[in-house]
């Protein structure tokens, strides 16, 4: 997999990129990782890159040819045209699909942008993906261009040192991630289910996948709607619904796991 990122700071993305997992990856040749430095491409030669924007109002707007020109040395340099991912909160929402499906690529550029954004013009000529990592703003495209490299990083082989916990996390099968627990068995006074000391995997299989239905029925119960249950989910569904779990039910939790199970 290799990562080319066009920004304003490329140091930001080299210093948080070559640390860690990430870095050990780059390290080892599984991953790699470029920036280019969009100030370089400036047309006035001092890196200025931005200008006041048409029609006015407040701040400034990065202009449409360095943008361009930087893109042009890019696809020059690896002979093709990759997927160019646009960071924006105007995009679609970035999600473990979507980590999945770009981790698919050869090549990924990210543009990072900045100010009050970026020339749409240029946007309309490049950009193959608009993406958002959440229903917020930050100050430019850098962090959510890391936060997607980290995520999608973890779906290359060989870049976690287990395979297995890069597929069986949170987010596994619209499930949010079951409980963990690690030695000592009892921390001040809390003791770890007794299941995962029994040594018997079935049940501790069974027990982390009915965990995973409960804490995504009680912190993201939307997933739920697009999750394939089994006989065995719908008994422990069941079993909530009638109070026989562990856990107790919110009236309004009830009421959305009726209308699941109706289905």
């Amino acid at each position: 997999m290799n990562f080319y990122v066009m920004t304003l700071f490329p140091e930001m993305i080299e210093n948080g990129m070559h640390t860690s997992i990430t870095g050990r990856a780059i390290a080892k040749g599984l991953l790699s990782l470029e920036t280019v430095n969009i100030r370089a491409y400036s047309e006035t030669g001092n890196g200025r890159i931005d200008d006041y924007p048409y029609g006015g109002g407040a701040g400034m707007v990065m202009q449409a040819e360095p943008v361009c020109r930087a893109y042009e040395g890019l696809v020059e340099k690896i002979g093709s045209r990759p997927r160019l991912v646009y960071l924006t909160p105007q995009g679609r929402v970035f999600d473990q699909r979507m980590a999945e499906e770009l981790a698919q690529e050869e090549n990924l550029i990210f543009l990072c942008g900045h100010y009050e954004g970026i020339d749409e013009r240029v946007l309309e000529e490049i950009a193959t993906d608009f993406v958002s990592i959440g229903d917020y703003v930050l100050t430019g495209g850098e962090l959510p261009a890391m936060v997607m490299m980290d995520s999608i990083s973890r779906m290359v082989p060989g870049v976690l040192s287990n395979q297995e916990s890069g597929q069986f996390e949170s987010f596994q099968g619209n499930l949010l991630e079951y409980p963990q627990y690690s030695r000592p068995a009892v921390w001040r006074g809390k003791e770890v289910p007794p299941v995962l000391l029994s040594g018997h995997h079935g049940n501790v299989d069974r027990w982390r996948r009915d965990q995973s239905i409960l804490r995504t029925l009680k912190s993201r119960p939307e997933l739920l709607l697009e999750v394939a249950f089994d006989k065995k989910d719908r008994k422990f569904l069941r079993a909530l619904l009638a109070d026989e779990g562990d856990e107790r039910l919110t009236e309004e939790q009830k009421s959305f796991l009726t209308k699941l199970l109706a289905f």
